[in-house]
């Protein structure tokens, strides 16, 4: 059983970010959550910084504070402005905490999580691709990677959120590959569609033959038979994972496909109208995750539902 009594939701005074306080707040009314909403802000020593995706944002004090302000003050001018902002949504019947600290925004949101013990992070993404935003790094994507808790990052606003959480994921697609976080982000996925008696889709995605380079892939008859023992390794492994009593607890459905992972999970999740993604980040290195990008990192940019990662 999933346990969610503390939920971070770092804010950028965005409509992206007011988007994403809204999927805290219905989360928050689910499992009874105390929701933190928080600010990292540039401290009145340094010039004025952004916070996620390296685009600009109002920032919330006009004009800048000069170096003779006292942090102090500009804690309580920038608190206010959070709980200003705050106000702009419906927080009614939850348990709702105002945090603003000066710092940069990775170190800020990370030491909140851990000095709270947060169950649980909420973002909102910017929605932009390129090859300059993902080689300069973003806020999300390091704390996707960095986050000792689960992390749900909110794309773009295609619509105003459902009046209730458990309505907002009644159909949940797990992609795994059967490595320790894919199966951690599996544990997670179950439980939320217990709790939300939700469709869950469970995906596994056949890509070539492993570890092999592109010019060795076989071709013609060999990659026939090839896919014909992948699939029935696949199919035996998924039906493995699944618990033999799931059916009486949500509907679960098995998917198989072949090709690039990513883009088969977004084809999916579209096609089938995924409310949810739910899958694990390796953590891998920084310079791997910056040049040659991840599953994970490209269904968080393009997927156009929330996506909940969690570190294996």
């Amino acid at each position: 059983m999933i346990s969610i009594k503390d939920i971070l939701c770092p804010v950028d005074f965005t409509a992206f970010s007011r988007h994403a306080l809204q999927h805290a707040l219905q989360l928050a009314k689910w499992f009874e959550s105390t929701v933190t909403v928080l600010y990292v802000y540039p401290p009145p020593t340094a010039p004025p910084a952004v916070l996620f995706g390296g685009l600009p944002g109002p920032l919330p004090i006009e004009p800048y504070p000069a170096l003779t302000v006292s942090p102090e003050h500009v804690k309580q001018e920038v608190t206010a402005q959070v709980t200003t902002f705050a106000a702009t949504v419906d927080a009614s019947g939850v348990q709702l905490r105002i945090d603003a600290r000066a710092g940069t925004p990775v170190k800020g949101i990370l030491h909140e999580a851990a000095a709270r013990h947060s169950d649980l992070i909420v973002m909102g993404t910017h929605g932009h691709s390129g090859f300059d935003r993902w080689v300069l790094g973003s806020v999300t994507e390091k704390i996707l990677r960095k986050a000792s808790c689960p992390v749900l990052t909110v794309p773009p606003p295609v619509g105003e959120p459902t009046v209730d959480a458990v309505t907002m994921f009644k159909r949940i697609l797990c992609p795994i590959d059967f490595s320790e976080p894919s199966m951690k982000a599996l544990e997670y996925a179950l439980s939320l569609a217990k709790e939300a008696d939700a469709e869950l889709l469970l995906m596994h995605v056949i890509e070539g033959v492993p570890d092999a380079p592109h010019w060795q892939q076989p071709t013609g008859p060999a990659v026939v038979e090839y896919l014909r023992l992948a699939e029935g390794d696949a199919i035996k492994r998924l039906a493995a994972v699944m618990p033999h009593d799931a059916t009486t607890w949500c509907h679960p459905h098995t998917v198989l496909a072949t090709g690039k992972p990513y883009v088969e999970i977004l084809r999916t999740a579209r096609e089938r109208d995924v409310h949810l993604i739910v899958m694990g980040v390796h953590g891998r290195n920084a310079i791997d995750l910056t040049f040659f990008g991840s599953t994970t990192n490209h269904v968080v940019r393009a997927a156009t539902c929330p996506v909940l990662t969690l570190k294996g």
